[in-house]
């Protein structure tokens, strides 16, 4: 094989993997701002705010270091969900089910259909199970918009590269004798 022909199509499986990781990069932009973004919209619809520095909800031992930094804010990024959710509702849904689940709450009301007083700790645990569980998912995809992130610049990094590599591909296969034979 000529040495110009290897050059040629090195050059070429460069220019391709220079377009798919550019393109690859791309779409990890749009991926990571429409998860940051769609995050963000969601989370400021819902109106939840952490509460104000001073404030007794901040007293217990259990909530205080984990949100003291957040007081006052509005939740609105994943990070403050996986807090309010980690460390607000799950130590509030502690409280309420004594250190029961949703589900063995549940198993309890169902073989005490009378017990009003449990009826009404069910309902509570599944509403404050449920709006974990949203704030959870809204962490979740901000996990995922900080992967698409890096893999991003990752891939754009890569891409300059081998646009740097192919251009440097393009120069040798002009320069080379057209007689130079690899492999032979």
């Amino acid at each position: 094989m000529r040495r110009r022909t290897l050059d040629y199509l090195l050059t070429w499986v460069g220019a391709l993997l220079t377009v798919a990781l550019l393109g690859a990069g791309g779409l990890l932009s749009w991926g990571y701002s429409f998860a940051t973004s769609t995050v963000h919209t969601q989370m400021a619809a819902q109106k939840i705010y952490f509460p104000a520095k001073g404030s007794s909800e901040l007293a217990n031992p259990l909530i205080k270091p984990f949100l003291t930094p957040y007081a006052g804010q509005e939740l609105l990024t994943g990070q403050q969900a996986e807090v309010y959710a980690d460390h607000f509702i799950a130590v509030h849904l502690s409280e309420i089910g004594g250190g029961l689940t949703y589900s063995e709450l549940s198993a309890k009301a169902i073989a005490s259909p009378n017990d009003k007083a449990l009826a009404a700790k069910v309902q509570s645990m599944f509403q404050g199970t449920m709006l974990r569980s949203t704030l959870l998912t809204a962490y979740a995809f901000s996990v995922f918009a900080i992967i698409a992130l890096w893999s991003m610049i990752a891939c754009f990094i890569l891409g300059l590269l081998m646009l740097l590599l192919t251009l440097l591909g393009l120069r040798h296969y002009r320069r080379v004798d057209p007689h130079v034979e690899v492999l032979s």
